[in-house]
């Protein structure tokens, strides 16, 4: 029976290394470990497993250090862990029998690489040589990701690989965790620039220079580098396709959809079944706007074979993340059912999915009737556990839908440890459900040493300043200010503390359009600024983007509690170029709550102060559809339409208009004329439709 030596290198994985040598219980004859400085307690965590420890002074070499590991090896076969790795259940049985195999000098392993933090994770297979036989003309060669396939065959040109389809190992040093933790990236980076200065010609370690840099974010220099490493390969090289969709992604990255689609093209003529390529090559289509191809291409995605290990597929490319493009690409066509139906899928193929169950509830409107929004969510989804009642009373609380939110967030922290942004999240709803009592209560909670502290002192202030309590803002507003809040935080609680409830009624006051006096006066500031060319000189409040998103935040909860008045009284006190730059959002927000004529207001605010944009016309079109004036809409549709005709929406917006137009004139016309039959036949096709 063969013997098997696992060798190792560590540095300081005292909270990996018990998980990975438990794992290989079984599996191997020896443990060999070898440290390259540590100053945890690793290696005593080895020597309790029975490893077989020495020190190697770290010289900025893998291969120097993996080689000193198979010096101290006895086995006949070689097996090589990191420690954030570990063996599953089942690989132990396999391993025993696959290196009792004769004629195989190395196996290819399957890997499930864990991306993304412990509360969200996905998986991306991958094959990596990680079984050879022990001989000591096989050693490793380059400074870092080290190799040794080649080596094997220039020692032994008849050495046969195979691939150990259910030896499976799971990596999770791709977690955000820990590559933060040890700077993975910028070690990678310095080590691989070192090494290709010594050997420029090396191929496959300028495809892993370019995947470093496109991790680090340099999308521009990792596409010129994944591109030389491209660029006469042999096709039969085994990293071709991580190398081409690699490629695909830092054009992405970099702004240069046409190149990623011409590497596509290239990627699918050699690897017609890859998956991956067809979803980027979809997202570059859906960048150029081009709606048709970005379909088909998520389409063929979604259509495509199990993908062969090597291609190391993203996970939910055939699945989740297809089906949610094509949810997206129906919204922009207007047709929620059949997106709606896509969530569902991709929901179906990945439940802990957040952004196919987020874009469920928004499609559902839950904050307009909770309890059909109840019912369909239970129906697609069993929300049965804590974990997951607490998931989607955060995605309901997001949504705005405060109080189907509270009853899945009580009903998720019944158990004695609630986590502090629950309870935040608990005590705005309760808020919003003007049970300011219960809030505070909840709110007085939090100490003074808790992260969270400032945000419940801040929701507390707004239970009393939304009950007209001054003395207790006041208060609680100096309290805020002793806590060194930023600038656009500051600016805000101050703008609160001067607008308290029972001096709101002079902000009701309209002209004789029945806008805001003061939406008329920041209009003409604004026109006073653009015909003198300088900024209009105002007392307003200034906010930057976190003043701003914090206004927009309040502004909501307030429209949702009905508080117009108190609103406005806010919005008055802005700076006009600050209100005007935000009228479209204050706008949609109203429009969320069919707030119609505040809506209108804002969002033609916006349009007039912003001309160009065809997205505000539309937004106001849809305003004036539901307020009944139909022919002010066709103008706004058509006028939107100039300016961006390459937008879906605003065709489809139009059309709808016509045909309710058509319907509502035909009926008309039978009434007038019930005899005639044609009219009759045209009234039935349009009712059809």
């Amino acid at each position: 029976m063969s013997t098997v030596s696992l060798c190792m290198i560590v540095k300081n994985e005292a909270d990996n290394l018990p998980r990975c040598l438990k794992s290989t219980a079984g599996a191997v004859d020896e443990l060999i470990v070898v440290d390259t400085g540590s100053t945890d307690n690793s290696l005593e965590i080895a020597k309790s497993f029975g490893a077989r420890v020495s020190s190697f002074p770290w010289n900025g070499n893998f291969s120097a250090a993996r080689n000193a590991s198979l010096a101290n090896a006895s086995g006949d076969w070689i097996l090589f862990l990191d420690a954030d790795e570990e063996l599953t259940p089942e690989s132990a049985r396999i391993l025993r029998q696959i290196t009792a195999t004769p004629a195989v000098e190395g196996y290819f392993v399957k890997i499930l690489n864990y991306l993304g933090n412990e509360n969200w994770n996905e998986v991306c297979p991958d094959l990596v040589f990680r079984l050879f036989r022990n001989r000591p003309a096989y050693r490793f060669r380059g400074a870092i990701h080290e190799q040794i396939v080649d080596v094997i065959l220039e020692q032994n040109q008849t050495a046969r690989y195979q691939t150990a389809e259910n030896l499976i190992i799971r990596h999770y040093g791709y977690l955000n965790q820990a590559i933060e933790a040890k700077d993975k990236k910028n070690r990678n980076l310095r080590l691989i620039q070192a090494e290709l200065e010594r050997d420029p010609q090396n191929r496959l370690l300028r495809y892993h220079y370019g995947v470093e840099l496109y991790r680090a974010e340099r999308f521009d220099e990792a596409a010129v580098e994944l591109h030389q490493a491209a660029n006469g390969i042999d096709p039969a090289a085994i990293y071709l396709p991580k190398l081409l969709r690699y490629l695909v992604l830092a054009y992405q990255g970099a702004g240069c959809p046409e190149q990623a689609l011409e590497t596509v093209r290239i990627g699918l003529s050699l690897f017609p079944n890859y998956a991956d390529l067809y979803y980027y090559g979809g997202l570059s289509h859906l960048e150029q706007r081009d709606y048709v191809q970005a379909y088909h291409a998520f389409r063929q995605a979604a259509a495509m074979p199990e993908q062969p290990c090597y291609y190391a597929s993203f996970s939910g490319i055939r699945g989740f993340r297809a089906y949610y493009q094509l949810g997206q690409l129906a919204e922009v066509f207007l047709n929620p059912e059949e997106a709606l139906k896509y969530y569902i899928h991709s929901l179906g193929d990945n439940p802990a999915f957040a952004p196919a169950l987020r874009s469920i509830v928004r499609l559902l409107k839950p904050q307009d009737d909770p309890e059909y929004a109840r019912q369909c969510l239970e129906k697609i989804c069993d929300f049965c556990t804590p974990q997951a009642q607490l998931w989607l009373g955060q995605i309901l609380f997001q949504e705005s839908a405060y109080a189907l939110a509270l009853q899945y967030l009580e009903s998720g922290s019944a158990g004695p440890q609630v986590p502090g942004e629950v309870k935040l999240w608990r005590a705005i709803c309760l808020c919003q459900q003007r049970r300011f009592l219960e809030a505070l209560h909840l709110l007085k909670e939090f100490p003074p040493a808790d992260p969270l502290y400032p945000l419940a002192l801040l929701n507390q202030l707004l239970c009393f300043w939304i009950q007209g309590n001054r003395r207790k803002t006041l208060s609680l507003a100096r309290q805020l200010q002793t806590l060194g809040l930023s600038e656009d935080t500051a600016a805000v609680i101050s703008l609160l503390t001067h607008v308290l409830p029972q001096q709101q009624k002079i902000f009701e006051l309209t002209d004789s359009q029945g806008q805001p006096i003061f939406l008329a006066w920041a209009k003409r500031l604004l026109k006073r600024g653009q015909d003198s060319g300088k900024p209009a000189k105002t007392a307003g409040v200034r906010l930057g983007p976190d003043g701003i998103s914090l206004l927009l935040d309040i502004l909501l909860r307030l429209i949702d509690l009905n508080e117009s008045a108190l609103a406005e009284s806010l919005l008055n006190r802005l700076d006009p170029e600050v209100l005007s730059g935000q009228a479209g959002a204050i706008g949609q927000l109203y429009y969320r709550y069919q707030r119609l004529d505040e809506a209108c207001q804002y969002l033609r605010f916006y349009a007039e102060t912003h001309p160009e944009s065809a997205a505000a016309l539309y937004d106001l079109a849809e305003v004036e559809r539901d307020r009944g004036n139909a022919i002010h809409a066709e103008t706004l549709y058509r006028q939107a339409l100039a300016l961006d005709p390459k937008e879906p929406r605003f065709y489809i917006a139009l059309i709808r208009l016509y045909q309710k137009l058509r319907r509502e004139l035909l009926e008309e016309a039978v009434a007038q004329f019930p005899e005639i039959p044609v009219l009759q036949k045209l009234l039935r096709e349009a009712q059809e439709q």
